[in-house]
Formats: C-alpha cells, structure tokens, sequence
C-alpha cells in the first residue's frame, strides 16, 4: 500500500477519506489496494479507514483482531453488533465525504463491492458517501514498466499464435476436408503451454453463425465442424506465467477460401474502420492534451456502425480496462451498458473492439490501446 499516494489522491479529489470495507473476501480490490492476503481466513466484518490527512483507522471484530496488523493505525475492536456501530460512528465522525467501493445506480459494476446496508449504515451517520471509482483506477488500473513489458512480450506471443493458428486450420481442412472449433481451440491451448502463457479461460473459436454469437462459448460438446468456405473468429487473451504481469486480448477474423463472399467484406470494412475511429479519438485527445472519458471512444466506433446501417447489431460496449485480470478496473469505452464518465489516464490501457453481429456470420476486430503522457498507441499486430 502506498499510503501517501492514496492520501495525495484524496487531497487532489477533495474527499476526507476512503473507506475499505470487506466481508467474506467480498471485495478484491480492498485486498490489492492495501497489499492484504487475499487467501486469509475472512469471516467477520473489518473496516480501514485512510484520512486525507493523519494516520488510518482499523476496526476488526475480536475473534479475527489480526486481520489489519500489516497496515499502519490506531486499532479499534469490537465483538457485539452494537460496538460495531458505535465505534464506526465514532471512527467517521470527524469526517464528511468518504470514498467507498461504490458506483451510483450500479453505473460502473467493477467498482460496485460495498452493498446497499452498509452504504446506508454510513449515510445514516450523516457522511457523504461517494464513489472510490476514480480512486480505485489511479491505484488499480495504472501499469508499471515491468507491467507493460509483460503485455508487449505477450502480445509478440499471441500474435505469432494466432497466425500459427490459422496456418492450421488451413493445413487440416486441406488434408483431412474439416477441422472443428474445439480441435483449434485445443491448439490454441497447445500453444499457450508451449509459449509459457496463462489465462482464465480458454480462447473462442467461433465459426459462420456462432462468430454472430457475442458471447460463445466453444464447448466440445457442441463444437461446430470448420470445413472450406466457412468464416472464422478467434479470441484469444492471455498473459505471462508468472506473478504481476497483464493480459493482451485481441480478435482476428478468417475466411477459407481464395476470396471472402462481398457481404463478409463489406461487414469487415466497416468494422476495421469503426475500430480506427475509436482509436483515433483516443489517440488525438491525448496528443492535444485533452481530457477524453470511456464514452466518448465508444460513440466514436458506435456512431460510424449506426450510420452505415448497422447499429442494431452492434450489442456490446467498444471495450474494457485490460490488467492483471483481463477485464481491469479502469475505464471502460462504453456507452451502451454503461455511460463511462471515467477518464483514460495515462499508464493504463484498454481495448478497442466493434463488432457486427448477424445470424449468419459476426465480426468483431479486436487491438489492445495503451496511453502514455502525450500518446496512445496500439500495442500488437493490427488486422487490416
């Protein structure tokens, strides 16, 4: 835990203090901000109180009083649920706006962790409660170096995969007239052990009709065949083996044949070209100094999408945060399923995604965008 740079934080954002709170390990992003074991026996309520200025405040229950001894401050405790309350009221006391896992209307669901009692109990002390999502994406979602260099070695990684992986597909359709999408994905998991590369779950392989499905699943049980003339769509996200490291997530489409059918190439124009604007945006905005928030690169990719045509089938946001867990806890470009008012700050990153959805086929086309001081720029291979 860097708590001077939590507390400067505070000061910056005008907030008196941020408010940790975890019950049942329901909160992981309390346990890395604070650098807790999140594998320690969790089972009664704790609370860490960091003031903008002064020392931190703890209070844990009687049975599990350990439970905050790696963490700086004076240590209250308490057993019976009213000493719990009163000793809250008390700790809170000398403070009016606090910072909690909390995001109004359930805008921002990453940052959401503290539930509605609890949120209540505090306001029902007479303290402003408000969103610790700025403050967790400034501790959360910036990379280091080291950080950065794990995402460049791993897209070099998956970019050198992905083009293994198509050759392959065209090698066993040719000699054998079919593959399927579990064999491929098979190989794509082949691969990732070969090039020490970890992820939480296994890469998509979606082939004419299931590319149309956003979110499938290649499954064994329903794994579609892969045979000449067919369109294909790769999803592949993963990350070094080894501690601290982040993930690069990327989509690349595939047809087999001589030339794509006009409709798969038209779709995929304009796609690629909504992908381009979204990146753009960013990329000028940074340059120009400019604060640019979520929302803004999402409409850039959506509204090209719904003017020419397709907006209907446009069913997801144009990205996500990308960190030690492949959907971060930065900002989002999003606003479909959510309006991220969140800013990109710099030294964190994200991906940029569009995509159109049809019965028949969908293609998504996926890069990783990461943000320095005065530029943004794509990290990996650029499918065109």
């Amino acid at each position: 835990m860097d708590l001077e740079a939590i507390q400067r934080a505070l000061r910056d954002q005008g907030l008196d203090g941020w408010l940790f709170y975890d019950f049942d390990h329901r909160d992981p992003i309390a346990y890395r901000i604070l650098g807790l074991d999140a594998e320690r026996f969790a089972k009664r309520r704790w609370y860490y109180l960091i003031p903008a200025q002064g020392s931190p405040r703890k209070l844990v229950h009687r049975i599990e009083n350990g439970q905050l001894d790696l963490l700086p401050g004076e240590k209250r405790e308490y057993a019976a649920w009213e000493a719990l309350t009163s000793n809250l009221q008390e700790m809170l006391a000398p403070f009016r706006s606090i910072a909690m896992q909390y995001s109004p209307n359930n805008q921002i669901p990453y940052v959401s962790r503290a539930d509605a009692g609890t949120v209540e109990l505090i306001r029902s002390f007479g303290n402003r409660v408000v969103s610790s999502a700025d403050l967790v994406q400034q501790f959360e979602a910036r990379w280091s170096p080291e950080a950065l260099a794990s995402h460049l070695e791993a897209g070099r990684r998956i970019d050198g995969i992905i083009a293994r992986t198509f050759a392959e597909i065209g090698r066993r359709v040719r000699a054998q007239g079919a593959t399927d999408e579990y064999a491929i994905q098979q190989f794509l998991l082949e691969e990732f052990e070969k090039n020490e590369l970890v992820s939480d779950d296994p890469p998509l392989v979606a082939v004419n009709a299931n590319s149309g499905n956003a979110h499938y699943a290649t499954s064994r049980e329903r794994a579609a065949p892969i045979r000449a003339g067919d369109f294909v769509l790769l999803d592949v996200w993963a990350k070094l083996r080894r501690p601290h490291t982040v993930y690069y997530d990327v989509t690349w489409v595939g047809f087999l044949g001589e030339r794509p059918p006009e409709q798969h190439e038209r779709i995929f124009a304009i796609v690629t070209a909504a992908r381009d604007r979204a990146v753009e945006r960013v990329q000028k905005a940074v340059r120009e100094g400019r604060r640019i928030c979520g929302w803004e690169v999402d409409r850039a990719a959506r509204d090209f999408i719904a003017q020419s045509g397709y907006g209907e089938y446009f069913v997801h946001r144009t990205g996500h945060s990308i960190g030690e867990s492949v959907h971060g806890n930065g900002a989002n470009m999003d606003d479909l399923e959510t309006h991220e008012e969140r800013a990109i700050l710099p030294r964190t990153a994200f991906s940029i995604e569009p995509g159109i959805y049809l019965p028949e086929f969908g293609v998504r086309s996926e890069v990783n965008v990461y943000v320095e001081e005065r530029d943004a720029r794509v990290t990996g291979a650029i499918q065109r």
